[in-house]
């Protein structure tokens, strides 16, 4: 099976068999990794650029060395260094890199939509490396990936998301993906920051954590958002950290068995406090791992690779 897409741009244009070809194309890279020599010719010739208008660790990183490994020409440009600071737009930005002829483009934007216009426009494939507070397929896909190996299915699984959900393209594109894999989501956070009717995606809300945690399979929390909000939805961090931080004392009301994931960066103390965080049930390191793995494989497949 090929994929027929020529970009990614979000978990809603996926179906269910693309989702699996990926994570199961994502599993056998993840071996190139462990090699000594970790390299293999599969995407020499291929140019990708990653075209990063916002600020990033995680998955700026993790695509580079996802395009060396396979071998391919890796060309990075931040908006600091981009004809951005001089008023070039993003449609004259597109154009110019069309025509160096590149085969795939990454970009992150902090307007949504903004790689669907650059999808639209240029021949190449686009990768949406997260768009505002739209989307991030690629986290998604990546934290489908790290679930399915601990826990070995998806479908049936219920996942607890806590914390800043209206901000956040991380929350909305896990629960377009996990969804429609079959987990049951709970979504969790103050009332401020759960956006109005998005019980009509097919998760339930809750306000309170305990509530949130108590039958979770995963608990996957979330980074508040200040840089996309226009105004302070709690009192202070002190306040918010004692209803949604995840600590021993709330993980001790979930199952036995629960495993704890964050995209990243971690507010410690926050969000989650340092002993979860750090703890035998975190997943956060097995997820950067596995987003090279997952970012190699969506590079492999749109450059017309075959499972």
């Amino acid at each position: 099976m090929k994929l027929s897409k020529k970009d990614i741009l979000g978990m809603k244009e996926l179906s269910r068999d693309e989702v699996t070809l990926i994570l199961d194309t994502a599993e056998s890279f993840l071996e190139v990794s462990m090699r000594k020599i970790k390299k293999v010719p599969t995407l020499r010739g291929k140019t990708v650029i990653n075209f990063f208008v916002e600020a990033s660790t995680r998955t700026r990183t993790s695509f580079e060395i996802a395009g060396k490994r396979l071998s391919a020409d890796t060309v990075n440009i931040s908006a600091s260094t981009s004809s951005l600071v001089k008023g070039e737009t993003l449609t004259d930005t597109a154009k110019t890199l069309e025509a160096m002829n590149p085969d795939i483009i990454v970009i992150r934007h902090g307007a949504a939509g903004a790689p669907h216009m650059l999808a639209r426009m240029i021949k190449q494939s686009v990768i949406n490396a997260g768009d505002g507070a739209h989307e991030h397929p690629t986290q998604a896909l990546l934290d489908m990936l790290t679930i399915r190996q601990e826990k070995g299915v998806i479908g049936g699984l219920t996942i607890a998301i806590i914390g800043d959900i209206a901000h956040s393209r991380v929350a909305r594109s896990n629960i377009i993906g996990l969804t429609m894999m079959g987990a049951r989501v709970t979504v969790c956070g103050p009332a401020m920051m759960i956006p109005r009717d998005i019980e009509k995606l097919g998760v339930h809300v809750s306000h309170h954590m305990e509530e949130a945690v108590s039958d979770a399979d995963i608990i996957m929390m979330l980074r508040i958002q200040l840089e996309r909000q226009n105004e302070s939805f709690f009192p202070s961090d002190r306040e918010y950290s004692r209803y949604y931080c995840l600590d021993r004392a709330t993980i001790e009301r979930a199952k036995p068995d629960v495993l704890v994931m964050h995209p990243g960066p971690i507010n410690r103390g926050i969000e989650i406090s340092p002993e979860i965080a750090d703890g035998t049930q975190s997943l956060i390191l097995k997820q950067v791992t596995n987003g090279v793995a997952v970012r190699m494989a969506l590079l492999y497949l749109l450059a017309g690779g075959e499972e």
